[in-house]
């Protein structure tokens, strides 16, 4: 009987010892085997500034945001330094997948109905997975639906000339903790412009930058140059739309405050028809506000 249960009780402890070091080779090879590390809140918001960044809304989350630009400061105090005068933009954009993000938007600026998709490419990464950049593409049509001018007997007005089409790419690296830089390349088709010096395609490269301050402040930079802009010649004459802004982020919001030589605020205005000058003191203030609503919570 004694052998009986020396053998039962030895046959225990070898499906135990068995067991428990198949449930230590498993943690073993748990901890050793390489993981991916990805870079994370590049930037602050799906917007540097005027411009988007390679950020962009969850799966099932929703983003509502206002933004105003003001009139220019040079007004003084009788236009309020730009107070008394403002264009709005208001727009929902959604996270249809984790790499995909649509939106739809409105702006007082020409009466302008907007559509955009962003899609991301390529994620900052380190570990078993290096890729030293994020990259993104963004696309959009902007629809202008101010009345049209009244034209010559025998000419049309076509829909078609409402139009404008934005094609980019989004390149960012986080380098740190503290500072992020984006490069984006720009290109621009309107199917009607204002004259025949006036160029349908337009092509530009953005340089945006974020540098925290602190887990919910931080400083923002942008600036676009413009390949071939308008013919100075044209009346008004415009400018690379350079800007500065700060962010701060309140719970569930991000307001961002800024100066900018710009009152657009779609890639259609701002980046080919930015009329202000800096050094003649044509600065907008002005403000954008996020409020992201989760759809995926159980």
């Amino acid at each position: 009987m004694k052998n009986k249960h020396s053998l039962f009780i030895g046959l225990l402890l070898l499906i135990a010892g068995n067991v428990f070091s198949q449930d230590l080779d498993a943690l073993l090879n748990a901890e050793t085997k390489p993981s991916v590390n990805y870079a994370n809140a590049t930037f602050k918001a799906s917007r540097i500034i005027n411009g988007h960044s390679i950020e962009q809304m969850k799966e099932k989350q929703l983003d509502f945001r206002i933004s105003h630009r003001f009139g220019t400061l040079n007004s003084g105090a009788y236009g309020l330094w730009g107070l008394d005068q403002s264009v709005i933009h208001f727009s929902l954009e959604y996270g249809l997948k984790d790499w995909l993000m649509v939106g739809v938007g409105r702006g007082s600026l020409n009466k302008t109905y907007d559509g955009f998709a962003k899609v991301r490419l390529l994620r900052q990464s380190s570990g078993e997975k290096f890729m030293p950049v994020h990259l993104s593409y963004f696309t959009s049509i902007e629809m202008n639906t101010l009345k049209f001018p009244d034209r010559p007997a025998g000419t049309s007005n076509y829909f078609s000339s409402r139009l404008a089409y934005v094609n980019q790419l989004l390149i960012a690296r986080k380098f740190n903790e503290n500072l992020s830089i984006q490069l984006t390349p720009t290109y621009i088709h309107r199917n009607l412009v204002k004259t025949e010096i006036d160029q349908n395609d337009i092509y530009a490269l953005g340089m945006g930058a974020r540098y925290k301050l602190s887990k919910r402040l931080s400083l923002n930079a942008e600036y676009y140059y413009t390949y071939n802009p308008n013919s100075e010649s044209l009346d008004p004459k415009t400018y690379n739309a350079l800007s500065f802004g700060v962010d701060i982020e309140t719970g569930g919001h991000v307001f961002q405050i800024m100066v900018t030589n710009s009152q657009g605020m779609r890639e259609g205005s701002f980046i080919p028809q930015t009329t202000g000058s800096w050094m003649d003191g044509d600065i907008h203030l002005g403000f954008n506000i996020s409020r992201v609503f989760a759809f995926n919570k159980k």
